[in-house]
């Protein structure tokens, strides 16, 4: 991931949370009255990939329990230094499918473009967590060459913001790059992924709002919860006001061993985030990236518990069990093989 920039006297709150953002193990095992015993793999394990956690995501979590849900999500462990067979820097090959600075195109009539490298949090599943930012986001200097290739493919119809988290953007940078996006005619949908509705709601303002739908583009943010206590009052507030501003949101999840792993604590997921105005999306098979063998749930296991969710809720409020697989022209279902 790349860092974040210093701050600016001017830096709105979301920012200055941004910026405040818990990222030396000792200090969260502290927070969270934690076994200090821990602290020698964290630190071990966050020269690899560093931590990075919100201080009101962390206020989410247990004090004192190593388990907790949020915290597997974001504390280094000794685990994600074992050698696992298949578990790879890329396991995505996105390498393969840089068409631009910055442009992933993998599927027909859609394309992803990395607005940034930097994240709010950072997920110790992150499928991204070796992805080198500095070669491939397309970035502020950048864009030219991204916008390019997006108005030179008519085909494309949808562009998707990835990162890092597009939503690290001020409301300045993304609404300049919006109204670039918004130039090139056969264009139609803004789709943004962002996990910071999650773990920094205060970076949903009026602001953010306009910005994504003073558009012709239509938009829709996918969201990226993994449980039912990630989504409190805060959260709740900042999805609605973006609900009620127009914007479709959608959540998608990654099936983690020890954090989602069980049917029942999938359905709180959806009924909660149904109650928030979003609609459960993808329950993703975990992606086979180096440093997070310790999260894989197996398949057929996942597919008891997706099949004991189905029995649980309606039909709209199931996501849909997928993998992503290099070269496929879309997600793959998973399904039981009968």
């Amino acid at each position: 991931m790349i860092t974040a920039k210093p701050l600016s006297r001017q830096a709105s709150c979301w920012q200055r949370e941004f910026a405040r953002a818990i990222r030396d193990p000792n200090e969260l095992l502290r927070e969270l009255d934690l076994n200090p015993a821990l602290l020698p793999a964290a630190q071990a394990a966050a020269v690899k990939f560093p931590l990075r956690a919100p201080r009101g995501f962390v206020a989410r979590m247990r004090r004192g329990d190593p388990d907790d849900p949020l915290l597997r999500q974001v504390l280094p462990l000794a685990e994600e230094l074992a050698p696992a067979p298949g578990f790879v820097a890329d396991p995505l090959d996105e390498q393969a499918t840089q068409a631009a600075p910055g442009v992933l195109h993998k599927y027909p009539g859609r394309a992803l473009l990395i607005a940034t490298g930097v994240c709010a949090v950072h997920c110790r599943y992150c499928f991204r967590r070796a992805f080198s930012y500095t070669e491939a986001r397309a970035g502020a200097n950048q864009w030219r060459s991204a916008l390019s290739y997006l108005a030179s493919d008519a085909s494309i119809r949808e562009v998707i913001l990835s990162g890092g988290d597009p939503l690290a953007l001020s409301n300045r940078r993304l609404s300049v790059l919006l109204a670039a996006l918004e130039q090139i005619p056969h264009l139609e949908r803004l789709r943004i992924h962002s996990r910071l509705p999650i773990v920094l709601p205060e970076r949903i303002d009026g602001g953010l709002a306009a910005a994504l739908t003073d558009t012709r583009l239509r938009p829709v943010l996918v969201i990226h919860a993994n449980h039912p206590h990630e989504i409190d009052e805060t959260v709740v507030k900042a999805l609605e006001c973006l609900a009620t501003a127009g914007v479709t949101l959608l959540n998608q999840s990654v099936l983690l061993r020890g954090v989602n792993d069980d049917a029942a604590t999938l359905a709180a997921l959806s009924e909660a985030l149904f109650a928030a105005r979003v609609l459960p999306y993808y329950l993703h098979l975990l992606d086979h990236v180096q440093g997070a063998a310790h999260f894989a749930v197996k398949e057929n296991v996942a597919l008891a518990i997706m099949n004991t969710l189905r029995q649980r809720l309606p039909g709209y409020l199931a996501p849909r069990l997928v993998r992503e697989q290099p070269g496929q022209l879309a997600k793959t279902l998973v399904e039981s093989r009968r």
